[in-house]
């Protein structure tokens, strides 16, 4: 996550700043939330980095800011965290619009600040132009998109932040090499010993690292890239833009969703004498953790799982589906399989009905 493009560590109580309740906030410019840095509970993990910055032997240290997410822009060592992680009532109000926080738990955000670190050493030491970087990672001028198509379980990357993200860019790859690296109590070697491309990409970020490591740092920008203090967007109008435009599904979904709580219609004893419960509740009620973990093993993207999830609730209303209250475990079974099969397809082939 880097070149501009899971609720915080440490304590539970708000920053600085007006408490404001969350039903409230819609119309408040977001640099009028009155977040910072300073006393949040982005501070622990903050310092937890720092701690291991220093026991790597890493003497760079990156300018931290609050912005509208994850990402380093290009050049500079300044990281940019979203600012809803630094209040808790902003990070469930996020999980609540989103269906995803990327830094939900304390080591959570350690992973993702990992991550970003990378890009830091990447452009403060130019390593990109390094002929055995690019060797191993790829061109820095390769197109950069957000639409990445990943090959799971690929053996030629790491594995580190959910959505095979290494797979999106050379950069991102790096950046991923590096947060494995990084880790404290892994054993990367061991780890990864069976995957060849991956472990050469550890080595090399291990040499590299060993050869800076106690270096004075060189002079590097630390530019902001929209910080908090100077978006004027209302907290409303920056959730609506992150909303998902819809996509064509795939012909014979009605036949798809009869046939899917169709067939739980007798499954279990007693199950046709049972009282029905609206299919359309179940498939709502995934909205809040299976976009999470459909984007961690296919790659697909969590808004677009909870849009998908809505517009099968959605088509089930209409057509007034119900299943046998006995038979909620297989009715969730089923709606999570169809609807990673789904994701998978958009994943690989760029529509859900190609």
């Amino acid at each position: 996550m880097a070149g501009g493009s899971e609720q915080a560590a440490g304590g539970a109580g708000p920053g600085p700043g007006p408490n404001f309740e969350t039903g409230k906030l819609g119309p408040t410019p977001i640099r009028e939330l009155g977040v910072s840095l300073a006393g949040s509970p982005l501070a622990p993990a903050l310092a937890e980095l720092e701690r291991e910055l220093e026991g790597r032997g890493i003497r760079l240290r990156p300018r931290f800011y609050l912005s509208t997410e994850w990402g380093v822009p290009f050049g500079t060592i300044a990281i940019a965290i979203p600012f809803y992680l630094a209040r808790p009532d902003l990070t469930r109000l996020h999980a609540e619009r989103t269906g995803f926080v990327e830094g939900l738990s304390g080591a959570d955000l350690l992973r993702y600040l990992r991550h970003e670190m990378g890009h830091v050493v990447n452009y403060a030491y130019r390593l990109y132009d390094r002929p055995e970087w690019v060797r191993l990672f790829g061109s820095m001028t390769q197109p950069y998109v957000e639409d990445y198509r990943p090959q799971p379980f690929s053996r030629r990357f790491v594995r580190h932040l959910p959505g095979w993200y290494a797979q999106k860019h050379p950069d991102e790859d790096w950046a991923e090499t590096f947060a494995v690296w990084m880790t404290p109590n892994l054993d990367w070697r061991a780890e990864y010993a069976g995957w060849p491309d991956a472990l050469a990409k550890l080595e090399h970020c291990d040499r590299t690292l060993a050869e800076l490591a106690g270096r004075e740092p060189p002079a590097a920008a630390d530019d902001l890239d929209a910080e908090v203090s100077e978006i004027a967007t209302p907290l409303d109008q920056f959730y609506r833009e992150l909303e998902h435009d819809g996509e064509d599904l795939p012909p014979g979904l009605d036949g798809a969703l009869r046939a899917l709580f169709g067939s739980l219609e007798a499954a279990g004893p007693g199950a046709r004498d049972a009282p029905c419960l609206p299919a359309a509740r179940l498939i709502r009620g995934l909205a809040g953790e299976l976009p999470a973990e459909v984007y961690r093993w296919t790659g697909h993207f969590p808004e677009r799982t909870r849009h998908l999830l809505e517009r099968l609730a959605v088509a089930a209303e209409a057509l007034g589906l119900v299943y046998p209250a006995p038979s909620e475990r297989q009715a969730l079974l089923a709606v999570t399989t169809f609807v990673t099969a789904l994701a998978m397809n958009h994943v690989q082939r760029g529509s859900y009905s190609s």
